[in-house]
């Protein structure tokens, strides 16, 4: 573990440690200056561990784990293990869907990949194969989801559970969203003819917020960045770096540091080669054309649009 603190990274691990602590301490009503006067730290000092800033001491972490009355075992190896491991980076989680996760140590130790998004300023998305979960209807949701979920009862659990997700849009201020779709995704018949009809109007209505950006990449456009898959890139309210989350037949990925500078570069070359917003749009409009009966008007390509400048900060 780094010794000195102007060389620690603003690892994932590290800010869910400060945030799970930080709860801990504001749900018992207990103020900074206290907690930083018992364990003998300045107050600026705390702030930063809470804020991931600098690597929460697991000295401190256990002492303040009696003080928060924390006596659960599995709760207290879950934040111990975060405070001996806040210095790593990158994580694997093995099983498809995370449903082979053992109880082990190591698993304590992986973090959730919704509580990434929702801790992101900026989304940033490149969809292969299916219209990203955000953008999914409900129908088309259960269509993919009963793929992997035969159970009923868990379905219907986990489609709600996805569409509740969908509200992080609604959020003021305004989560931005940039998804870069092929245009393959638009014609694959997903819960049949009528659930794609209505998903692809749903897209029509939700790129009219001005925070959301549904860009199609063309099918002319031959090899390009996205040929390894589909992923999801995290823009972090600063100071905090970049992450990009991969989901595979194998587990799935959490890339940190340089690791997701790739995918951030990739994003970027996939914004300069994606439609234009107004061109995007038109190509929903005719595939939805072509597969039900009636034909909506284009949209005017020479009307101004919301602002192209690059999708994602550098």
């Amino acid at each position: 573990m780094p010794t000195k603190r102007e060389h620690f990274q603003y690892s994932l691990r590290a800010q869910s440690l400060g945030e799970k602590m930080r709860n801990l301490r504001d749900e018992r009503g207990l103020t900074l200056k206290y907690i930083a006067e018992y364990l003998g730290v300045e107050f600026s000092t705390l702030a930063r561990y809470e804020r991931a800033e600098w690597p929460f001491r697991r000295d401190h972490v256990m002492a303040l784990l009696d003080v928060y009355g924390i006596y659960d075992e599995r709760q207290r190896a879950e934040l111990l293990d975060l405070a001996a491991n806040a210095w790593r980076i990158n994580q694997w989680e093995p099983g498809y869907g995370g449903n082979s996760r053992s109880g082990a140590s190591d698993d304590l130790t992986i973090i959730d990949h919704w509580w990434i998004q929702s801790r992101a300023e900026e989304l940033c998305v490149y969809a292969s194969s299916l219209i990203p979960e955000l953008l999914q209807t409900r129908d088309y949701a259960e269509a993919v989801i009963q793929r992997r979920e035969p159970n009923a009862a868990r379905l219907d659990r986990l489609v709600r559970k996805q569409v509740v997700r969908q509200e992080v849009l609604d959020e003021r201020p305004p989560k931005r969203l940039t998804v870069i779709i092929e245009e393959s995704v638009l014609t694959r018949p997903v819960g049949g003819r009528a659930v794609l009809e209505q998903q692809l109007e749903h897209l029509l209505r939700v790129v009219e917020r001005p925070h959301v950006k549904v860009r199609v990449l063309p099918t002319r456009i031959g090899l390009h960045d996205g040929k390894d898959g589909p992923f999801i890139l995290c823009l972090m309210r600063p100071p905090y770096p970049p992450v990009a989350l991969v989901e595979h037949l194998g587990g799935r990925l959490v890339l940190e540091d340089v690791a997701a500078d790739w995918y951030l570069k990739a994003f970027e070359k996939l914004t300069e080669q994606a439609a234009s917003d107004a061109d995007s749009a038109n190509l929903i409009i005719e595939t939805l054309a072509s597969i039900s009966h009636h034909k909506p008007a284009k949209l005017n390509r020479s009307a101004p649009e919301h602002d192209e400048s690059a999708a994602v900060a550098a």
